[in-house]
C-alpha cells in the first residue's frame, strides 16, 4: 500500500504543508537528521586523517544516517499496524518529507520582493533557497535562481519523495530524505568533505535518477496545459542539454524547464567566490529573466505537480481494484 501513502501525502501536504505550530514545538524530520549528520562529521570527519580514511568514515557515517530513520520507521509501522487508519496515519506522517506548499511560497516570495522592493528585496528573497553569491546576481540573475531552484527542488524536494515513498513506504521515504539531507549538508567538494562527503553525494545521484527524469517528463507534459509554454522546446531542451549538466540528475528538470520557457537557464555563476561554469540550459539566448518569468515557472510547477498526484491517484486505482 506504500504507493496509496505517496498519493495521501501529496494530498494531505499540498494545502497544509508543515504546520508552524508544529515546527516550533518539535522541528521537523530534516532538522532532526541533520543535527545527526552534524554529530557525526563532528565526531568522525578528521582533518588530520587521510582522505582514504575519511572517506571510509563518510560511508560509515552515510550507512548510520540511513538505518537510524529507518528503524525509526519501522518501529512506527510495527506500532500502528496495518489498519485502514495507521494507513492514513502514515501518510500524514510521511507527508513532512515533501515540500509543495513551502517551495512555492519561497520562490513566489521572490518574485513578490522584486515586484515590490527591488534588486535588493529579491536577492534577500533568493538567499533563502538558493547557494550561490546573491550580491552578484543582477535581477535577470535573481528570476533565473528562482526558477532554477524551483525545478531542482520539484525533482528533489517532490517528486523524489514521493517516488520513495511510492517504492518503499515510509521507510523509503526517510531514507531517501536521509541521504538528501546528508548531500546538501556535507556533499561538497571542499577540503573538509571533498572525501568525507563522497559517499553521501554519489548515493544521491544515484536514488535520483528516477525522479529526475520523471520530473522532465511532468514539465514537458505539464507545458501542453500552461499558457505561453512550449512543450515541443521543453523536449527538444531536455534531450539536448540535459547531460551537459555538472550533475546527473539537476539538468533534467532544469532543461525542461528552460525549454517550456524560453530561457536559458543555468551557465556560469558564483558559489563562496568561485566561479563554476556550468553549461547553459535551453535556447534562451540572451533574453533576460524577470519576476513575470518566476510566476509562469510556477504555473508550470503547479501543473506538473498535478499530474504527478494524478499518476499516483491512477497507480493506488489500479492497486485497489
Amino acid at each position: 500500500m506504500s504507493v496509496l501513502i505517496a498519493f495521501i501525502s501529496l494530498v494531505v501536504e499540498l494545502p497544509f504543508g508543515y504546520p508552524d505550530r508544529i515546527y516550533r514545538a518539535i522541528g521537523h524530520p530534516v532538522t532532526w537528521i541533520g543535527k545527526l549528520i552534524s554529530f557525526l562529521d563532528t565526531r568522525l570527519n578528521r582533518a588530520s586523517q587521510p582522505d582514504t580514511t575519511r572517506r571510509l568514515w563518510g560511508i560509515a557515517a552515510l550507512v548510520i544516517l540511513i538505518l537510524i530513520p529507518a528503524l525509526i520507521a519501522s518501529v512506527i509501522n510495527f506500532i500502528l499496524g496495518n489498519s485502514a487508519l495507521a494507513l492514513l496515519v502514515t501518510a500524514v506522517i510521511a507527508s513532512s518529507l515533501l515540500s509543495q506548499r513551502s517551495l512555492a511560497a519561497h520562490v513566489e516570495a521572490v518574485a513578490t520582493a522584486l515586484e515590490t522592493g527591488g534588486l535588493e528585496s529579491g536577492r534577500k528573497a533568493v538567499s533563502m533557497i538558493v547557494g550561490r553569491d546573491p550580491e552578484k546576481l543582477d535581477e535577470a540573475g535573481v528570476s533565473r535562481a528562482a526558477i532554477e531552484s524551483l525545478a531542482e527542488n520539484f525533482s528533489d524536494g517532490i517528486v523524489a519523495p514521493a517516488f520513495w515513498l511510492g517504492a518503499g513506504g515510509l521507510v523509503g521515504g526517510v531514507a531517501y530524505k536521509a541521504v538528501n539531507t546528508a548531500d546538501s549538508m556535507i556533499g561538497h567538494r571542499t577540503p573538509r568533505h571533498e572525501a568525507f562527503g563522497w559517499a553521501a553525494a554519489r548515493f544521491d545521484d544515484l536514488i535520483n535518477l528516477p525522479a529526475s527524469r520523471l520530473t522532465a517528463l511532468l514539465i514537458v507534459i505539464a507545458a501542453h496545459f500552461v499558457k505561453d509554454a512550449d512543450p515541443k522546446r521543453a523536449r527538444d531542451a531536455v534531450w539536448r542539454d540535459a547531460g551537459k549538466h555538472r550533475s546527473p540528475n539537476a539538468g533534467w528538470p532544469e532543461s525542461a524547464m528552460a525549454g517550456a520557457l524560453g530561457l536559458a537557464l543555468a551557465g556560469p555563476r558564483t558559489y563562496g567566490g568561485v566561479m563554476v561554469n556550468d553549461a547553459f540550459m535551453g535556447e534562451g539566448g540572451m533574453r533576460e529573466a524577470t519576476s513575470a518569468d518566476i510566476r509562469r515557472a510556477l504555473s508550470l510547477y503547479r501543473m506538473a505537480d498535478a499530474l504527478l498526484i494524478v499518476l499516483f491517484a491512477i497507480l493506488s486505482a489500479l492497486i485497489l481494484i
